[in-house]
């Protein structure tokens, strides 16, 4: 990774979804954390969401570094050229990478992969493993009922009250980097 610039780590679909607000919205994410001078590291596939955040990251001006599972490099072709691509033997590993690489985590929608890759963090924060920013992006409230299920989970007594100040939504890229600004301390 680029020490020199803080690095995003974004989680996102390996599809474009079913609302087209959700690719525009990647390719804005990508290209703000180019214009701000963050460099990302994302899942490795030049596909869906994934692929459209790294393009425009890349044409805005960030290293890009892809973490990709071998197993999946048929289903998610990587980035080319000068690109960098780190394959991993196993999800866990590539997940494991992206974590300690980042200084800071953006989820936009996506599947279960997504699902996981936040769970991971949250938990790693919860647990004080990391003290990183998470943010997610949430289009066209895609992460309403997410944010509901933690709001109950905290009601039934499974998570403290204060799992809310872990992470952050924002409902349009730019909130998302005016959230990583604020936090800046954090997040350098």
């Amino acid at each position: 990774m680029d020490n020199i610039k803080p690095v995003l780590c974004v989680f996102c679909g390996s599809s474009h979804g079913r609302d087209a607000a959700y690719a525009s919205a990647a390719r804005r994410m990508g290209t703000l954390i180019g214009e701000n001078g963050y460099n990302l590291v994302f899942g490795g596939g030049y596909v869906g969401l994934m692929g459209e955040v790294a393009h425009a990251a890349r044409e805005a001006g960030a290293k890009i570094t892809g973490v990709l599972p071998e197993f999946l490099r048929h289903l998610e072709p990587p980035v080319e050229n000068e690109e960098k691509v780190v394959l991993t033997p196993d999800l866990q590993t590539r997940k494991n990478l992206m974590l300690s690489a980042a200084d800071a985590f953006v989820a936009l929608p996506g599947g279960l992969g997504t699902m996981d890759e936040f769970f991971e963090v949250i938990t790693s924060g919860q647990l004080a493993v990391f003290a990183k920013p998470i943010v997610l992006l949430n289009t066209g409230g895609f992460f309403d009922p997410l944010v509901a299920l933690l709001d109950h989970v905290v009601a039934e007594g499974f998570a403290r009250n204060d799992i809310g100040g872990l992470y952050h939504v924002a409902s349009a890229p730019e909130e998302v980097i005016d959230v990583l600004r604020r936090m800046r301390n954090r997040v350098a």
